[in-house]
């Protein structure tokens, strides 16, 4: 989704939230080989890469536990869904003369991508709200502490993790125990019962887990964990739930990654079925 941040001169070494967007997408180009995936991680652009150093040296277990604390509450207001992707809106990027698109014109061009393959009315809501955790920008939380590969924290980083050289900088890289193969998790412990890092993905999770099935929490949780649903790492740590969700997962991704052009949806014609659709599973406000 098209998002930029306020201004954090020690937070913000992307331009804008979608250059790792786009980073993504073309690291997961249909057709690349495990092999490229170094090559290609050598040439991202500086922003990129200073934005994962910051984010892989940041990301401890002391740090997740605390935001976990801050923001699992919810204690942020009362929004219904579209009050929240508005709330979004409100995010502006300069940087970026090229789209005139909306947040909102984004998040449906997801959602509308998994309507039209004829996908089951949860995952489309699911789509729609993907992303709505990005609102911790407005919070004034750091692009680092915002998106990003998410990873467990409190066990060994997997060498999957893209740019898992920057951990060397973590101070959690001195901790013996959180850096052994468990960790403070006993085998087959569950990726629901696992820290991850602190993002945008755990927390719309965390928000909407009253409302949506098993397989959508998963979606939202877990679809910036690369190094599991793209990489197969930390199998160690699943058990059969995670076996059984990892394929909605699969299955979620590519309109994660590849759905996100510059075809405007028009929002006032869609905006009564998708506030119907809200209807049939969230109440009228939400926690946040």
């Amino acid at each position: 989704m098209h998002m930029a941040t306020t201004p954090q001169p020690s937070g913000s070494p992307l331009q804008k939230l979608d250059d790792w967007d786009a980073f993504l997408e073309g690291r997961y180009k249909e057709g690349k080989a495990q092999s490229e995936f170094r090559q290609y991680d050598a040439q991202a652009n500086p922003g990129v890469a200073e934005f994962y150093r910051l984010n892989h040296e940041k990301q401890t277990l002391d740090y997740v536990l605390a935001k976990e604390k801050e923001y699992f509450g919810l204690h942020r207001g009362q929004k219904n869904i579209w009050e929240a992707a508005d709330y979004l809106n409100t995010l502006v990027d300069d940087s970026d003369p090229d789209t005139d698109l909306t947040q909102i014109e984004h998040l449906l061009q997801t959602s509308e991508a998994v309507r039209g393959d004829g996908h089951p009315e949860w995952m489309i809501v699911t789509a729609f709200v993907h992303d709505l955790g990005k609102v911790l920008c407005l919070y004034g939380e750091p692009q680092w502490g915002v998106v990003g590969d998410t990873f467990p924290v409190g066990c060994a980083w997997s060498d999957q993790i893209v740019f898992c050289e920057y951990f060397k900088g973590n101070p959690d890289a001195n901790v013996p125990e959180y850096q052994s193969e468990y960790g403070i998790y006993k085998p087959a412990c569950g990726l629901e019962n696992v820290h991850m890092s602190f993002g945008h993905d755990g927390y719309i999770a965390e928000v909407l887990k009253s409302y949506l099935p098993d397989e959508a929490l998963y979606m939202l949780r877990f679809h910036s964990f690369y190094a599991w649903h793209r990489h197969s790492a930390y199998a160690h740590l699943m058990n059969r739930k995670d076996e059984r969700m990892l394929g909605w997962v699969r299955k979620f991704n590519p309109y994660d990654l590849y759905s996100k052009g510059h075809t405007k949806p028009d929002v006032k014609q869609l905006k009564p079925y998708y506030e119907d659709l809200f209807a049939k599973f969230f109440p009228d406000q939400i926690a946040w």
